[in-house]
């Protein structure tokens, strides 16, 4: 399917790095677009670092998140968006939310924001990358039919972990969904999308080579239709909390 979109774009990214790294071609494409960030928050002052914000150099929790709240503006600036971060901690610091609790945070986000088009992830992997999927086909279910249309982005990082893509199109199709790659013309945009990418240099310097040659391979995107008495599926069961 080819489809053409208009901003601004709202772009459902679960961490301050996720939505750059898989739609960073999309969002230089449409500047003005806005990049909402569900696990945004700072965690308390006192918490020390945890295993991945150790290795990253942090000493704690809320340094390494105010850090990549600098590393994801200045990322979003290289693109022409803007940053919306919600205050929710993310599943490493010990934080416990509902997919309601994210829909009804994003909902105001997306409605106030004029959404030409709503992008959002597939839930690849990662407990806070299926949670905030989970949030987001809520939103889609509930949606006016009239409203904006979504897309689901394939996770970088994720969607090349064996079976993982094939695991996700079986459930939405198990869940009477018919699912459509979309064609966007947006590879121009790479070499763009690579300087937004480097800009977060806490996450890089911990990707190995192939990680990192993903950031770099054409974005792909998907559309739901309703098919015979389907309805939207249940994300991964994964409690994996693994950044990479």
């Amino acid at each position: 399917m080819s489809l053409s979109v208009s901003v601004p774009l709202v772009v459902i990214s679960p961490h301050l790095d996720d939505a750059v790294f898989s739609c960073g071609n999309l969002l230089a494409a449409c500047p003005g677009s806005v990049v909402v960030t569900v696990f945004a928050g700072i965690p308390s002052f006192d918490m020390p670092a945890p295993d991945w914000d150790k290795v990253a150099g942090f000493d704690t929790a809320a340094q390494a998140m105010l850090a990549r709240r600098d590393e994801d503006r200045a990322a979003l600036a290289e693109l022409g968006a803007r940053p919306i971060w919600l205050d929710l901690l993310d599943a490493q610091y010990e934080s416990k939310h509902t997919a309601d609790e994210i829909a009804a945070r994003l909902a105001p986000a997306i409605a106030l924001n004029n959404a030409c088009a709503v992008v959002a992830p597939c839930g690849l992997y990662h407990s806070d990358h299926v949670l905030v999927h989970e949030a987001c086909a809520k939103l889609w279910r509930e949606r006016d039919h009239g409203g904006p249309p979504w897309l689901f982005y394939e996770e970088a990082i994720y969607r090349r972990k064996p079976g993982m893509l094939h695991q996700l199109l079986a459930r939405w199709h198990d869940a009477g969904m018919v699912s459509t790659p979309v064609d966007l013309a947006i590879g121009e945009h790479t070499a763009t999308k690579a300087r937004a990418c480097n800009a977060y240099a806490s996450q890089l310097a911990m990707f190995d080579s192939a990680t990192i040659s993903d950031l770099s391979a054409p974005e792909r995107y998907w559309q739901w239709e309703t098919g015979s008495g389907g309805n939207a599926p249940a994300a991964a069961a994964c409690t994996s909390e693994d950044r990479v």
